[in-house]
């Protein structure tokens, strides 16, 4: 749901171009999410928000959005996945801990889509659908937004763990333009051996224009491009001969292009028009596991796999990498009607939102085709598309203080669908047939069947009251309810209730209490594949199945419900002079929670290879969707502030902010499938413990910010605690001795350091360090590496990439 016309009046005044600035610390800034009261700040509301400036992101050497915002925000993490298909270039970000489709993420207060791409392996976010944040760039931003607490009755479904609120760059004048190089200059020590890297670089260049027309109409025009090459952390790889480093676990490479308009004026003295454009163009190339010829992890007969690899590469006298290549497409577009109707301030708007993702194994080969297999394959394309619309209704009255009454309505259509490959890419060859037991499909990565081909909508209605009164001057109250109609599961209604009271200027105590909801997205609903799926270092040919298809009812599916949760938050807010410190504990429970189902193996019992010998896809491992998770999330967010301004040394800003967060699943679905004796376990401990222990419990950044007149400083360290990588099993068993078989990345501190020369006009320039001190998650012990690939945790909220040098250089005008 849009924000109200009143809030969005102040969000969408034009300015002048911001200066360069390194806090966004008086506290006062005004916020237009959490609350439809406008003109509240920060500090002054019920639910704590968190206002980031672009700038403050702009000043890092990640020009990543989502890694940006981790990098300042304690409750965001941004894990790097890696080796895990369309999730390598498509990385979601979490908020306290809870999965990526679990956070709401708004463009200038209207509902952002999701990417086509479902995070089906084995990163964090397994089983969401979630927003890109990269696909926008923080040269067309001007303030971030982020409510840290339940909204589903303020902006409706997957508001549970809070609302990333991306507000673009507004201006009628001034410009910018910057490039950024970077490179990595780091020490690798895996288990096996050390080596050292200087390179993998990266070039960012951005530029920006406001342009002003008429009275007050405004065009602000920014673009950005990036290329950014691949990263290799692999280990050496113990089953060739020299060892060597066959593998390139890292970040994929990236070549990218993104352009964003943003605009507004008066059509009359109380109306106005305003809207946004964006689009981005994304090639990314990541690559899998290493195919050898040797290696027992080919399901293939060893002669039809040696002659296949010798004559596809006989310059490989090992094997072969395959890559997989994803080109997304996405366009961000809203246009919307603002102003004072009879009193009432109103807001009417219309946004669309669509993201094709299309996928190409290269360097591969389909092994069932033997030696007339392609090297390269198209293996097809998602799409997903959203079109809102809504209407907002606000007005203050002079009953108690002040009492804002808005309401609003709300319709949205979602589209997803999934695009067929080539055929060589999913092709069941003749080397698959009879006696041969070659794997068919593209290594790496198969491609979408026709049997996977469908095209499916959804339509969704809601409406909602919301009520903010200032009963005395101490005392705020808040009332919001929420009703929606979604055509595929029914509907649902959420409510909130919050408070606050001032004891003086300096204190004050806040709460809320709300329940919420998220609706089964139609990529968890109807997503149909069959890849290979890394189990124990080994591909598995493995199927996803929607819940309600035969295969997936066979095995315990069931039609997908919506999440709910109940959500509990008190907190404190104190100021005094230039300090401000804001304490919130809060707890969400989810009830009802969507995950993807264990991969259940044919070998299970003869009734499940029946049942998988008959979807006829020669798959080895089926899974599918399912409800039934429970789970109670703890924590406490701290952020304390204080600026300090002298005569001679400039301007300090010191910020320390902390999240503490512990995640309980307190139940798991049984498995109810009515014909198997034994049922297979739907959801076991690797899915358990990924939810309560794959992101930090503690994390804590200080940060120290310094400027004075044309120089400034950025000072940043960032504590994580412990994340766990789980295995399957607890243990394994290693010359009859029982050892762990989770990674641990350890707990870890990472410092980033920035220097600058940054005079309001003319040219600008920036030195800088990520984790100046090369720090790495802990080595995953060669006993659990036993290919060599995956040699640390990509579960590691900073990643594994190691020492980050970088100059920026740009000119304002």
């Amino acid at each position: 749901m849009a924000l109200t016309a009143a809030s969005l009046a102040h969000a969408q005044t034009p300015t002048a171009a911001p200066q360069s600035v390194t806090a966004d610390d008086s506290g006062n800034e005004i916020v237009v999410t959490g609350t439809r009261t406008a003109g509240r700040s920060k500090l002054d509301s019920a639910s704590p928000v968190d206002v980031l400036s672009a700038a403050t992101l702009r000043q890092q050497g990640t020009t990543e959005l989502g890694a940006a915002l981790a990098a300042v925000a304690p409750s965001i993490d941004f894990p790097r996945a890696s080796a895990v298909d369309g999730t390598d270039a498509i990385r979601p970000a979490t908020l306290r801990g809870l999965s990526p489709d679990e956070t709401l993420v708004l463009i200038n207060g209207v509902r952002g889509h999701t990417a086509a791409l479902l995070n089906i392996n084995g990163s964090v976010g397994r089983g969401a659908a979630a927003v890109d944040l990269n696909t926008i760039p923080t040269v067309a931003l001007d303030t971030i937004e982020v409510l840290r607490d339940g909204a589903s009755a303020q902006y409706g479904s997957d508001a549970i763990s809070g609302v990333i609120n991306l507000r673009l760059r507004q201006a009628r004048s001034g410009g910018g333009a910057a490039v950024t190089y970077g490179l990595y200059d780091t020490d690798i020590n895996t288990a096996r051996g050390s080596r050292s890297v200087t390179g993998e670089h990266t070039l960012n260049a951005s530029a920006w224009q406001g342009i002003g027309f008429g009275s007050d109409g405004y065009l602000t025009i920014s673009g950005e491009y990036q290329r950014r090459l691949p990263t290799s952390r692999g280990d050496y790889d113990p089953r060739i001969t020299p060892t060597a480093v066959d593998s390139r676990f890292g970040d994929p490479s990236v070549k990218q292009y993104t352009a964003w308009a943003n605009a507004g004026t008066s059509i009359t003295d109380s109306l106005k028009l305003y809207g946004w454009l964006g689009y981005q163009y994304r090639d990314s190339t990541s690559a899998a596991f290493p195919r050898l010829a040797s290696a027992t992890a080919i399901p293939a007969t060893a002669t039809t796999t040696a002659q296949t690899v010798a004559q596809l590469y006989p310059d490989y006298a090992s094997g072969f990498l395959p890559y997989i290549n994803t080109h997304s497409k996405d366009l961000n577009s809203a246009i919307g009607i603002k102003g004072d109707v009879s009193g009432w301030t109103v807001d009417g708007n219309v946004s669309y939102g669509r993201n094709r993702i299309d996928f190409s194994t290269l360097n591969t080969a389909n092994y069932s085709l033997g030696a007339a297999s392609p090297r390269n394959f198209y293996d097809g394309a998602l799409v997903y598309d959203q079109l809102v619309g809504g209407v907002d209704v606000s007005r203050k009255f002079d009953v108690f203080q002040s009492l804002n009454v808005a309401f609003g309505a709300e319709g949205r259509r979602e589209g997803f669908q999934i695009i067929a490959g080539e055929p060589g890419s999913y092709q069941v060859g003749p080397f698959a047939q009879g006696t041969f037991t070659a794997q068919p499909g593209a290594q790496g990565f198969g491609g979408f069947q026709p049997s996977n081909v469908i095209t499916k909508h959804r339509e969704n209605a809601s409406i909602y009251l919301d009520l903010e009164a200032q009963i005395t001057e101490k005392l705020l109250l808040g009332l919001a309810g929420r009703g929606e109609h979604y055509s595929d599961f029914g509907s649902t209604g959420t409510g909130k209730v919050s408070a606050r009271y001032d004891f003086s200027p300096h204190f004050a105590l806040r709460g809320t209490a709300s329940t919420g909801f998220r609706a089964p997205s139609l990529q968890q609903q109807y997503f149909t594949s069959t890849a290979s799926v890394i189990v124990n270092n080994n591909p598995v040919l493995t199927g996803t199945y929607p819940s309600t298809s035969t295969v997936g009812t066979a095995l315990g599916g069931k039609p997908l419900e919506p999440e709910k949760s109940t959500n509990l938050s008190a907190g404190t807010v104190i100021r005094f002079g230039g300090l401000d410190l804001t304490v919130d504990a809060y707890r969400i429970h989810i009830r009802n929670q969507i995950g993807l189902s264990e991969n259940i193996s044919a070998t299970f019992s003869p009734q499940v290879a029946a049942l998988i010998a008959a979807t006829g896809q020669q798959v080895s491992a089926a899974r599918f969707f399912v409800n039934g998770i429970a789970s109670t999330t703890k924590g406490i967010d701290a952020i304390a502030h204080y600026r300090l301004r002298t005569d001679k040394a400039g301007t300090f800003d010191f910020t320390v902010a902390g999240n503490v967060n512990k995640i309980t699943v307190t139940k798991v679905p049984a498995n109810t499938a009515a014909n198997l004796n034994p049922a297979p376990v739907l959801f076991a401990r690797s899915r358990i413990l990924t939810i309560e222990d794959g992101t930090p419990g503690e994390k804590v950044t200080g940060t120290l910010d310094w400027t004075s007149g044309v120089l400034g400083a950025t000072a940043r360290v960032t504590y994580y605690g412990n994340v766990t990588q789980p295995g399957t099993t607890a243990t394994v068993l290693v010359n009859g001795q029982a050892l762990t078989n989770d990674l641990q990345t350890g707990k870890k501190a990472i410092a980033d350091l920035e220097l600058r020369y940054q005079p309001k006009t003319g040219v600008q320039l920036a030195l800088g360090a990520s984790n100046l001190f090369d720090i790495y998650p802990k080595q995953a012990p060669a006993y659990l590496n036993t290919t060599g690939v995956t040699a640390y945790p990509f579960y590691s909220p900073w990643g594994f990439n190691g020492r980050y040098l970088y100059v920026r250089a740009g000119i304002n005008w």
